[in-house]
């Protein structure tokens, strides 16, 4: 379960977030694109295994489904495609380039401090 190893990379990346902001984690989102290799339901099952006794332990993972998105090279459209069928949306032509959909990405880190007002850090596609 390669799951595990991935959720401890992500934790060491929201540890080094958690202690540069001085808070404690209660949630962390990420984007998996269907064609990444990634499992979401493995991943949130070997999540609390990685974050105990961690920064990040106790708190919660969401995650998103990306989209797969591919950009024709016959009419330069760019549109949302199936995973295992990477046509144009637009002429159905087959000769595509994948956009997206093959990430897994760390959307957000939300803290909690001892500060009266409620403080979240927020990091845009960092790729895990």
């Amino acid at each position: 379960m390669h799951e595990l190893s991935i959720c401890q990379a992500l934790v060491a990346q929201v540890e080094g977030i958690a202690r540069d902001r001085t808070g404690r984690v209660t949630a962390v989102h990420v984007s998996i694109g269907p064609l990444s290799g990634v499992e979401a339901r493995l991943l949130a099952d070997a999540y609390p295994l990685a974050a105990a006794g961690t920064a990040a332990e106790s708190s919660r993972l969401e995650i998103e489904t990306a989209p797969v998105r591919v950009r024709c090279r016959t009419c330069d459209a760019e549109g949302d495609a199936a995973p295992n069928r990477l046509l144009c949306a637009a002429c159905g032509d087959w000769r595509t380039d994948l956009i997206s959909g093959d990430e897994m990405l760390l959307l957000r880190v939300t803290l909690e401090t001892d500060d009266p007002a409620p403080r979240k850090s927020t990091l845009e596609d960092a790729n895990v």
